[in-house]
């Protein structure tokens, strides 16, 4: 049996996924479930200065209506101390869409006929749906009793950077916007929750059912073991589904007052105002720079937009886009600080890639403007200020940030194997002469991002209890393996890379290795799947417990074979003795040795069942270089992707077929973000964007046929040397896209456009480029 790890089979879970065999939430019925539907406020702030329940609780079916009066003692959602969100709005309402009341029928359709029937009277108050709004002089606080809507300001360098700005020969700012995102999953948030004598059982649509089940548990006062939650497939997450929800809360608070299971089943139209958005920050940007486009300070001011409550994980994105703000290249001086505000609109929290996406953003786009004033290539002014691959590991001026081993160079050259730079350069000549052809723009991204999250550290920051991850392994008697993991995928391929981690430490073919996820009840610790950590630190662990496995199964083989351990070689599922391949047993004649005491070495524990924690030391960083070739109609503003060639270092790749679809996935959010995706809101807060009509998605005519390829260099701070993908692109394409379609114009002056580029922005931007040019 060749080597599993580096194969590129096809994921053992989508035959299910593709048949319509998986199960969800909504898949599972228990006996006597009645359901839970939301009122939910029309308005973005206002005081609630009544609720009348009494028609919707008369009506067939139903079977109570529940307001924050109703639930006293309910614990909030964790936030930062002062902050805390409960369950159903108290006294007003902070955002459109925020639960005021529940209602619980016998059936769903029911339970929305009651919420319609529920009378909320408000009185309105100021409506602050901006950062700007929400810190104007005289703006109303949102929460009360906080003195102002800036929730948390924070500086994290010695120093402003202003002496280094005032002493550089070329100083620039810039202003750059990250728009809010919406996750939208192809699940929305379900959860049912049925509670019983023995304990409360809740399956619902987690990345992280270990944290959920430790909140839950803290919440009402039981033991964990007492609170069973299980994350059944998962649609989706992309970092949205790691917060925790008022709904996990209320199905366990209502099944315990109905003693019966209660469901609750998102409609798309409340996930899009109801789920946590991603990105929504401001940033001002001063960089010094010298004449050869040396960087030598960079000054980055970041605006959060938090929504109407802060989330405890999205919160603390500002601090990753901080760490991230230098990129690829050796800044002597860099300056970060955020503010981060509270407006009425949805909570923000995180969203793939979370915080790093808009650093990376943010110091691409600086490189091309150094570039643009200088009148320097941007490949040339990249290159000039990469950190090399002899400098790695490189400690950033942040305390625990140290790059793992990476050639950003290396990266950039490798793509330039792709891409005819030169030829592309003379074609776009070609087409700035002749007013018929469509513009050509040439962008770059070269890039590091954060993977692999943990170490503990870091991670308690985000309310988890660690950032280890967890892995059990079993050898059966029959030769096949269980594996039992921590972490609780969404969609990344766990059963297949874990399985093939696990093939090649045990010699067990692949197809007889079976895994176990996302239920507490069986998997007893972990934290989750997020932060690009499966591989890199589930994996870790997976490859730790497989090696305690092995060492144990060669301990035995060499009793059998009354050979010493060192002289025992595994290959092939087969135990031999080096220089006697005669002599052998196979793994599932060792297996079941195992459980024969009378013949195994003195002192030895039964069975063939490991568990191992990984926890990182470092982070990991995978990196790489992209290059999006774009074409502008000067007519319409529409920007067509001609080209899309991805060069991704994620160390170590387990299955380069899945890489490739992470990377595929990743590139197309962030080709979403640069040109159609923005979450919009009006002045009095109403969304813009509330339903996928209003909120556009890309469709497969809207991306371009992908061209990927890897530069592999091992991190040395995990045993597998994976750093991990599954962020990487959505990192990493944003800023290659606007700087094409910047660089596309850039012979009439243009310098920047905000994201998303859509048809009617181009066309404005080239409207008044050309105006100012004549």
């Amino acid at each position: 049996m060749g080597s599993m790890v580096g194969a590129s089979v096809v994921r053992k879970e989508d035959p299910a996924l593709l048949t319509g065999r998986g199960t969800f939430v909504d898949d599972i019925r228990l006996p006597g479930t009645v359901h839970m539907v939301f009122v939910r406020s029309y308005l973005a702030h206002a005081r609630i200065l009544s609720v009348d329940t009494d028609a919707a609780q008369r009506l067939p079916g139903v079977l109570g209506v529940w307001t924050h009066a109703d639930l006293d003692g309910l614990p909030a959602t964790r936030s930062v101390p002062g902050m805390e969100r409960p369950c159903l709005a108290k006294d007003k309402v902070h955002f459109v869409g925020e639960p005021v009341a529940v209602v619980v029928a016998t059936d769903r359709y029911l339970a929305a006929d009651a919420a319609e029937a529920v009378v909320v009277e408000y009185e309105e108050l100021p409506v602050m749906a901006s950062v700007a709004a929400a810190t104007a002089e005289g703006a109303t606080p949102i929460i009360d009793g906080l003195p102002s809507n800036v929730v948390l300001e924070q500086q994290l360098s010695a120093t402003d950077a202003e002496a280094e700005l005032a002493a550089a020969p070329h100083r620039l700012a810039i202003a750059l916007v990250n728009q809010r995102c919406a996750a939208v999953p192809m699940e929305p948030t379900v959860c049912l929750a049925d509670w019983q004598s023995s304990g409360l059982t809740i399956w619902a649509t987690s990345q992280t059912p270990h944290h959920m089940r430790n909140e839950i548990a803290q919440m009402f006062g039981l033991s964990q073991q007492e609170v069973r939650f299980v994350a059944p497939d998962v649609g989706g997450g992309f970092g949205a589904k790691a917060s925790f929800y008022p709904e996990f809360l209320l199905t366990a608070e209502l099944s315990r007052r109905l003693r019966r299971p209660v469901k609750y089943v998102e409609t798309r139209s409340e996930n899009m105002t109801s789920m946590v958005h991603g990105r929504a920050q401001q940033h001002d940007v001063e960089v010094g720079f010298d004449d050869e486009g040396h960087l030598l300070a960079l000054r980055v001011r970041i605006t959060q937009d938090c929504g109407g409550w802060p989330d405890s994980t999205g919160i603390g994105l500002p601090t990753l886009t901080s760490f991230m703000s230098g990129g690829c290249y050796r800044i002597p001086t860099i300056a970060p600080s955020f503010r981060s505000v509270v407006t009425n609109t949805t909570p923000v929290g995180s969203y793939r890639g979370a915080g790093r996406p808009e650093a990376s953003y943010m110091i691409e786009r600086v490189v091309d403007r150094v570039a643009a004033e200088l009148g320097i290539d941007p490949l040339e002014v990249r290159r000039r200020n990469f950190v090399q691959p002899g400098e790695m590991p490189y400690a950033t001026q942040f305390e625990g940030i140290v790059y793992d081993e990476a050639d950003f160079p290396g990266a950039l050259d490798k793509l330039l194997e792709h891409v005819d730079y030169a030829a592309l350069r003379a074609e776009q000549a070609q087409r700035r002469a002749d007013p018929t052809a469509p513009l050509l723009g040439i962008g770059f991204s070269t890039f590091v991002e954060m993977g692999g999250f943990g170490p503990t550290p870091l991670f308690e920051q985000f309310g988890y209890v660690g950032g280890w991850e967890s892995a059990n392994v079993r050898l059966n008697v029959d030769g096949s393996a269980v594996i039992k993991v921590g972490t609780s995928p969404h969609g990344q391929g766990h059963q297949t890379a874990f399985a093939q981690i696990v093939a090649d430490r045990l010699s067990v073919p692949f197809e007889r290795i079976t895994l176990v996820h996302g239920d507490t009840a069986t998997v007893q610790e972990g934290i989750g799947t997020m932060g690009s950590r499966g591989v890199p630190v589930g994996g870790s662990a997976v490859f730790k417990a497989a090696t305690k496995v092995r060492d144990k199964a060669i301990r035995i083989a060499a009793h059998m074979l009354e050979a010493d351990e060192s002289d025992i070689e595994l290959a092939d599922g087969r135990f031999s003795v080096r220089g006697a391949p005669d002599q052998g047993v196979d793994m599932a004649e060792v297996a079941v040795r195992a459980f024969k005491p009378h013949l195994l070495p003195d002192g030895f524990d039964l069975g063939l069942d490991e568990t191992a924690h990984h926890e990182p030391s470092n982070l990991s960083y995978p990196s790489g270089a992209h290059c999006c070739v774009v074409e502008i109609d000067r007519d319409t503003g529409k920007v067509l992707i001609r080209r899309y060639v991805a060069v991704d270092d994620c160390g170590v790749v387990i299955n380069p077929l899945m890489a490739k679809g992470q990377i595929h996935g990743g590139v197309a959010q962030g080709i979403a973000q640069a040109l159609i995706e923005e979450v919009t809101f009006a002045e009095n807060g109403q969304p813009g964007t509330g339903t996928l009509v209003d909120y556009t998605l890309p469709s497969a005519k809207d991306l371009p046929r992908y061209e990927t390829d890897h530069l592999v260099t091992p991190t040395s701070f995990n045993p597998l040397g994976a750093k991990g993908l599954g962020e990487s692109g959505a990192t990493a394409a944003p800023q290659a896209v606007v700087n094409a379609v910047v660089d596309a114009m850039a012979h009439l002056g243009v310098r920047s456009i905000d994201m998303p580029c859509t048809p009617q922005k181009v066309w404005r931007v080239l409207q008044a480029a050309t105006r100012n040019g004549s």
